[in-house]
């Protein structure tokens, strides 16, 4: 028998990561200015604030389509309502408690980045130009920048070899993301275990209350070895032959002295 958990303590902390980043891109749009310009240092040279917008994918990534920030968002309410159920359904399976905390990241970037995606062209007016419509069209904020390095990626690097590249600049969200699945992927031994099969599945706990009650009543039904040993020794004896036989087989005599004594 599993033991389940109550998914309810992850929902909320994906619910808290998600306040979290929402808070920090509002505080950046509003007291920030785009660029170089409104560029803030935190620690030295290599961690810095950058407010830009992503009209892509994460970490500066873009998909050149015509729809396809479209198509982008809308992928994204898909795995956002997935991960959310995965979530739950191994919660109430009983699943690795660190497997549930880096689902509810994975969740809270998720649901950080739809917002963005589907709100943000409507509610600060960040869609592209020529959009066809600011709904799903939102740009998604991003502003942490760890500088460590930027220059041109050798000519013998297939696809990008030539192009000028720097650190991507991030959020919250994007963060949350990344945590998650590096999480999932160190631990994998420990959250997955193979079923008979050969599948993969999610790793359970078993409530052990059961096994205990089963074992108990095991070991007190189970022959000792000073009876097994009698039994060696003396073969025309049984189990049988040294239980207490039923009333219906007493003799008459101490069927009375039994009913005197009660």
């Amino acid at each position: 028998m599993t033991q389940s958990r109550n998914p309810i303590k992850y929902l909320l902390f994906s619910l808290l990561l998600v306040g979290i980043d929402q808070a920090s891109k509002m505080l950046v749009h509003h007291y920030m200015e785009p660029g170089f310009s409104g560029q803030i240092a935190l620690i030295g040279d290599w961690l810095k604030l950058h407010y830009v917008l992503n009209p892509g994918m994460a970490f500066g990534m873009q998909l050149g389509h015509e729809y396809g920030k479209l198509f982008l968002t809308l992928f994204r309410l898909v795995a956002m309502g997935a991960i959310a159920w995965y979530l739950v359904s191994l919660a109430r399976r009983g699943a690795a408690p660190g497997l549930l905390w880096a689902l509810a990241m994975i969740l809270a970037g998720a649901v950080g980045n739809v917002i963005d995606s589907t709100f943000y062209g409507v509610l600060i007016g960040n869609a592209p130009y020529g959009s066809a419509t600011p709904w799903f069209h939102g740009q998604v904020i991003d502003m942490i920048f760890v500088d460590f390095w930027e220059g041109f990626v050798p000519d013998w690097v297939p696809v990008w070899g030539g192009q000028y590249y720097s650190t991507p600049i991030f959020n919250i969200a994007d963060a949350c993301i990344f945590v998650g699945v590096c999480t999932i992927l160190v631990f994998q031994s420990t959250f997955f275990t193979h079923n008979s099969s050969g599948e993969v599945v999610a790793d359970v706990e078993e409530s052990t209350s059961g096994t205990e009650d089963v074992s108990a009543s095991s070991t007190e039904s189970s022959p000792t070895a000073d009876d097994t040993a009698y039994f060696a020794e003396n073969p025309e004896m049984d189990e049988e032959t040294i239980l207490p036989a039923p009333d219906s087989l007493l003799p008459d005599a101490k069927k009375e002295d039994d009913r005197r004594d009660n």
